[in-house]
C-alpha cells in the first residue's frame, strides 16, 4: 500500500470501518487531535502508521477502545489508581500507560510491556470503534513532529494521498494531546501534560510525580523533547524583547491575551478573554496559521503555567526546541 492513494474525506463510518478491516489507514476525530488510525492488531496496518508519518519505531502509539469495561482486553494487573482515573475521565482526554496483554503488538508499544491507551471523546470515533470491535492505534494524523492536526483539513493538507480516509468529526473541541498517566507499582507518574490538568488528576487520586520530556527512548507516546513544531523557527519569552533582538526580521508573535510591542508583520491571540480552554483550542490552528506566512521568526509567549497554561507551555517549550 506504498501507492499514492485518492484520499477521502467524510463522515461515513462504515465506510471506515471497511477500510481498517482491509488493513488501510483512517484518520479519526477526537476531543483532542485527529489521530491516524489502525487496528492495533494488525502489525502490517500499524506499520504504515509509521510509514505515513515517518515515526521512529522507537516512540510508542496510543491504542483507543470504545468503553473502559475493553480495558482488559488490551491491559492487565490494572492498579486502583489507574482504575479510579477511568471512572473519573472516560472517556475523555486522559492516556493510562498499564502492563500490556500479549496481544498487543510489540510495535505498537515499542518494545515496552506496556501499553498506553484511553478511551477518546467523540461519537463519531466512539461508534467507529464499536462497530469495529477491535482496538485502534493512532498517534495524531500528522508528519512526525509537526504542529498536531485539529480538524480534518489540516490533515489532507500534509497526509492527502498517504492515508485511505479522513473521517470529518469537525473541530476538535480540547486542541491539546491527552494527558498520560503511568504506574510505579501503585505510585502514579504525569508523563506529559495535555487536555487534563495535573490538578485534575491529583483531584482524584492524590499527589502525582512528574515523570515528562526524554530526549530519546521515551516510556510514554508524545515524551520527545523536540515535537509540536512549526517549520518556522519558534523563539519562546517576552515576545516585546525578542523582538527588540531581531531587528531587521520578518517577526510574527502568538500572545496569550494582549498584542506586544514590535514590529510585527502579523499575529495571533490565543484568547482575548484570557480563557485556557479557548487557548488550547486556538493553539496549533495558529501555529500552523503563522508557519503559513513568510516570516523568519514566531516569538511567543508563555501563559500562567497553571491548569491548561501548563500544557499548553509544554507543547510551546518542546516546539521551541526544534
Amino acid at each position: 500500500m506504498s501507492q499514492t492513494l485518492n484520499t477521502r474525506c467524510s463522515e461515513d463510518v462504515a465506510e471506515a470501518v471497511a477500510l481498517l478491516r482491509q488493513g488501510h489507514l483512517v484518520a479519526i476525530p477526537t476531543e483532542t487531535v485527529y489521530g491516524l488510525a489502525a487496528n492495533a492488531l494488525d502489525e502490517g496496518a500499524v506499520a504504515r502508521i509509521f510509514a505515513a508519518k515517518n515515526r521512529p519505531h522507537f516512540d510508542p502509539l496510543i491504542v483507543h477502545i470504545a468503553a473502559a469495561e475493553r480495558l482488559g482486553m488490551v491491559a492487565k494487573d490494572i492498579p486502583e489508581p489507574a482504575l479510579a482515573l477511568a471512572r473519573a475521565f472516560w472517556p475523555g482526554p486522559l492516556t493510562l500507560v498499564l502492563p500490556r496483554q500479549a496481544n498487543i503488538p510489540d510495535l505498537v508499544t515499542s518494545g515496552l510491556d506496556t501499553v498506553a491507551v484511553r478511551v477518546p471523546d467523540h461519537p463519531l470515533t466512539l461508534r467507529l470503534l464499536r462497530e469495529l470491535d477491535a482496538p485502534l492505534a493512532a498517534p495524531s494524523a500528522n508528519p512526525f513532529g509537526y504542529i498536531s492536526p485539529t480538524t480534518a483539513q489540516h490533515v489532507l493538507d500534509q497526509l492527502s494521498g498517504r492515508i485511505a480516509m479522513v473521517l470529518d468529526g469537525g473541530p476538535c473541541r480540547v486542541g491539546l494531546e491527552s494527558s498520560i498517566v503511568g504506574f510505579d507499582g501503585d505510585k502514579p507518574l504525569l508523563y506529559r501534560l495535555g487536555g487534563l490538568s495535573r490538578e485534575q488528576i491529583e483531584a482524584v487520586i492524590g499527589p502525582v510525580q512528574m515523570a515528562l520530556n526524554q530526549s530519546g527512548n521515551p516510556r510514554a507516546p508524545g515524551q520527545l523533547n523536540s515535537h509540536y513544531a512549526p517549520r518556522t523557527p519558534l523563539l519562546l519569552g517576552e515576545p516585546a524583547l525578542l523582538a527588540w533582538e531581531h531587528p531587521g526580521r520578518r517577526l510574527g508573535y502568538l500572545a496569550f491575551r494582549t498584542p506586544p510591542e514590535g514590529p510585527w508583520m502579523t499575529g495571533r491571540l490565543l484568547s482575548l478573554s484570557g480563557d485556557p480552554e479557548e487557548a488550547a483550542r486556538n493553539l496549533f490552528r495558529y501555529l500552523r496559521e503563522l508557519d503559513a506566512e513568510p516570516l523568519d521568526y514566531i516569538l511567543a509567549e508563555r501563559l500562567p503555567d497553571a491548569g491548561l497554561g501548563a500544557a499548553i507551555n509544554d507543547r510551546l517549550e518542546r516546539a521551541a526546541q526544534h
